[in-house]
């Protein structure tokens, strides 16, 4: 029976962030965590790690599902083989227990080098990370992922800053986009980022225009190696504390 004490760490706690934890994975190449992290998975996650064409996919794939599981686990005080998943009508995958669900809610995120696994006992979150990198098509992105606004925040800026801007409005983004849970139901271009957060805040709460309630809290968590965010229901204080 596998117990995430029993694994060598290739995830460990990020932050806390209101009722939510937040956990980094480290998905460097690494033949003993990869290893280890197939023992995590169930027979038909093994299959699928298997039908990723590229090692780099199957390594990420790998390592965040086993890190997803083992933290899982430990908060819910079952053993992997009692843990399985189902997949809501938007796709969202949720957690069971001997085949029955459970409320915690959960979500993951990968880029290339880090992944991120939030938890929070009660409210749908979602968390986003992303590699800052140039992209010789940052300008045609910026019309699929901002607003009117954010676009003359964005053509304001120069170099690194242009970059920096887009990833961080991205993240935060797509973790608004994961919380609410409805696909792609919803474009990105179409809601702002809180002015506050545009313009340097760690932290504030969001409604989408076209849904004033829930409340959201949304937090920066990017740090000078990736860009990153979550998003978290209903939160009336925001506050962020990192261990670094």
């Amino acid at each position: 029976m596998l117990r995430s004490s029993a694994v060598g760490c290739w995830w460990r706690p990020f932050t806390e962030v209101a009722e939510a934890a937040v956990f980094v994975i480290d998905l460097a190449p690494d033949a003993a965590h990869e290893a280890q992290a197939l023992e995590w998975l169930s027979a038909e996650e093994r299959a699928r790690s298997r039908r990723y064409v590229g090692a780099g996919p199957r390594r990420r794939f790998t390592l965040c599902r086993a890190a997803l599981r083992a933290v899982l686990c430990d908060r819910l005080g079952c053993d992997s083989q009692q843990l399985t998943f189902g997949t809501s009508s938007h796709g969202k995958p949720f957690a069971q227990i001997d085949a029955k669900p459970e409320p915690i809610s959960f979500n993951v995120s990968h880029g290339r080098s880090h992944g991120l696994i939030a938890v929070a006992a009660r409210g749908r979150l979602g968390v986003d990370i992303e590699e800052r990198r140039a992209r010789d098509d940052l300008e045609d992105l910026t019309d699929a992922v901002l607003g009117p606004n954010e676009k003359r925040e964005f053509a304001l800026l120069r170099g690194n800053a242009r970059t920096h801007f887009f990833f961080r409005m991205w993240t935060l983004k797509e973790a608004l986009l994961k919380a609410l849970g409805l696909g792609f139901s919803q474009d990105p271009a179409e809601f702002e980022v809180p002015p506050a957060v545009r313009q340097g805040a760690r932290t504030s709460t969001f409604s989408f225009p076209s849904r004033p309630r829930p409340l959201w809290g949304v937090y920066d968590l990017g740090t000078d190696e990736f860009a990153a965010a979550l998003a978290l229901e209903t939160i009336a204080h925001p506050r962020l504390s990192s261990d670094g």
